[in-house]
């Protein structure tokens, strides 16, 4: 079990427990569904989730192909300690429908896991119809490849000119693909643009892939590039092919055009005056990094530490010791328990070690007014505390001064940590990240406000962890968790980014502190990333080196 006291651990989740896999299908000798044309191949990729059958995504359809290699790369996340159950189904596809719902439509499944296609790199299955019958000869293939630490992506933006004509009655409806070469010669597919119809100078859509996917992210290895006319009958007509290497493709960074020539090999051997069959250019190239939580704080990223505790009357008179607010000296009660154990990882990352200490729902003194977002040290300048001691002994002082009160307002508390979060984000540097810890012993009563300002902390450098103490039913609290569907304004907008984290304290009653704190801190390296990918904002130690990062993870259609 890994240790999440120990700082370097914080990136685990997303560092070493879920990687992203990239997956490639392929089929052999699928069965012929068609009268006239051979199948048009489509395949749905679906994942088991507490039993049930849920699909992923499906690849694009191949007209009129018994043997489809598909350009769709599925994209997985892999879970090292799960059981991820997948299953590949091919069908026909006819029309512009979506998948039919007639028998004769299928063309076989198969199942596997992700753990098998990681282990084996490459897995190959007969496909099954239903009832566990053989497809004839039909098999399916499946590789995998892990897009590690170091990877990132690499957007192509590619046109042509003046290539060859090969239709009789109007001109090429011309594609690319593009194929890396393998140590062992063989070649794999790494991407196919759509036709453009009608066209010997065509543009195609620009389109990103991984370059582990294009070049293994070696920049010497060779690439194989082969322009076809498109046939709806799957008899494509070669047009023309060049060599070249991601190395060579950098040149076009900035809009630098390359260009190679597009060679008919036959053409080259019976013409004399053969030049070319017309040209392919890359117009631009850009790279979009993908950092990981260690590149950003390696890179200088503080996480500033707030927490906020509540001070309702519900919790009890501190001074009775059924309250949930009792310094007990023996032992710490719950709201000191759970600060300390989140407190103590999140105070590694923070070079100044000062912690902002708030406190909500007490009538607090000279005037003995309600306060939501109240200093507990009562320093209204600087609400910072030295240290988590300083966080501890200042609560501990505060207690006696205060009015326990009411109502359970947490939203001017979000509001104060998302301006501080603001005044950061106007810097458009990785520099610093906030995390809010709200310790509540109920249900918050300002519901549609938190929600709203919940919203609007999503595009902000902050993330929230709400643990409830104490016994209380915590049922409503778990929308302002994103887990079981988008959190929602109460006029509809939804989060940018998934960013609360919702927990009851009695849960981990029994488990050391570490445990809450691992559970509560989970998700914060992957909402770390997010949050600068979505700004596109590099580690502060990359800047200016060239590459973006990305947010749109997502392989090309």
């Amino acid at each position: 079990m890994t240790d999440m006291s120990d700082p370097a651990n914080l990136g685990v989740v997303s560092a070493t427990c879920v990687s992203k896999v990239e997956l490639r299908v392929s089929c052999k000798h699928l069965l012929d569904r068609d009268t006239l044309n051979k199948s048009d191949p489509c395949v749905v990729l679906l994942m088991q989730s507490q039993g049930q059958w849920m699909e992923v995504d499906r690849s694009e359809v191949i007209r009129s192909n018994l043997n489809p290699v598909f350009a769709k790369v599925f994209m997985v996340d892999y879970y090292f300690e799960e059981v991820q159950k997948l299953r590949f189904e091919v069908y026909d596809i006819h029309g512009h429908g979506g998948i039919g719902t007639h028998d004769d439509d299928f063309l076989g499944g198969m199942e596997c896991t992700v753990g098998q296609i990681v282990a084996q790199k490459r897995v190959s299955k007969p496909l099954c119809l239903k009832y566990g019958k053989y497809a004839g000869k039909s098999t399916i293939t499946v590789t995998s490849e892990e897009i590690s630490g170091d990877n990132g992506f690499v957007e192509l933006f590619l046109r042509a000119k003046k290539l060859d004509d090969k239709d009789l009655f109007s001109k090429s409806d011309p594609f690319l693909e593009i194929y890396r070469i393998n140590d062992d010669g063989s070649e794999q597919l790494v991407h196919r643009t759509e036709f453009v119809k009608n066209n010997l100078s065509p543009v195609w859509e620009p389109f990103k892939v991984s370059l582990n996917s294009l070049c293994s992210c070696e920049e010497k290895r060779k690439l194989r590039c082969i322009v076809f006319d498109y046939d709806s009958r799957g008899k494509h007509d070669f047009i023309g092919e060049f060599y070249t290497t991601f190395e060579e493709m950098q040149k076009a960074m900035g809009g630098n055009k390359i260009q190679w020539d597009c060679i008919n090999p036959k053409y080259k051997i019976k013409k004399r005056n053969y030049k070319n069959s017309g040209v392919v250019i890359l117009l631009d190239l850009k790279i979009h990094r993908v950092y990981s939580f260690l590149d950003y704080i390696m890179g200088g990223c503080q996480i500033h530490f707030t927490v906020a505790i509540d001070f309702t009357a519900s919790n009890g008179d501190p001074r009775n010791s059924c309250s949930l607010h009792y310094i007990n000296p023996y032992q710490p009660n719950e709201y000191l328990k759970a600060l300390v154990a989140v407190g103590e990882i999140c105070q590694d990352y923070d070079s100044d070690k000062k912690f902002s200490a708030l406190g909500f729902g007490a009538r607090i003194p000279p005037n003995y007014e309600v306060s939501h977002d109240f200093a507990i040290n009562f320093n209204p300048d600087d609400d910072e505390c030295e240290g988590i001691q300083g966080v501890v002994e200042s609560y501990q002082n505060c207690l006696p001064k205060i009015q326990l009160y009411g109502p359970t307002n947490v939203a001017p508390i979000i509001s104060k940590v998302a301006q501080v979060a603001a005044e950061e984000e106007k810097t458009k540097e990785a520099s610093q990240y906030f995390i809010l810890l709200i310790l509540t012993d109920g249900v918050v009563t300002d519901m549609a406000d938190t929600r709203e300002a919940i919203v609007r902390a999503s595009y902000l450098p902050m993330s929230i962890i709400i643990v409830g103490v104490g016994n209380a039913d915590f049922t409503d609290m778990q929308i302002l968790d994103g887990d079981d569907g988008v959190l929602r304004s109460p006029k509809g907008e939804p989060v940018l980014r998934d960013i609360v984290q919702f927990v009851p304290f009695r849960d981990f009653k029994n488990a050391s502190p570490t445990a809450l704190a691992k559970c509560v801190l989970a998700e914060v390296p992957k909402q770390v990333v997010e949050y600068y990918s979505y700004k596109a904002l590099p580690p502060r130690s990359q800047k200016g080196g060239g590459s973006t990062p990305d947010s749109t993870l997502n392989s090309p259609q």
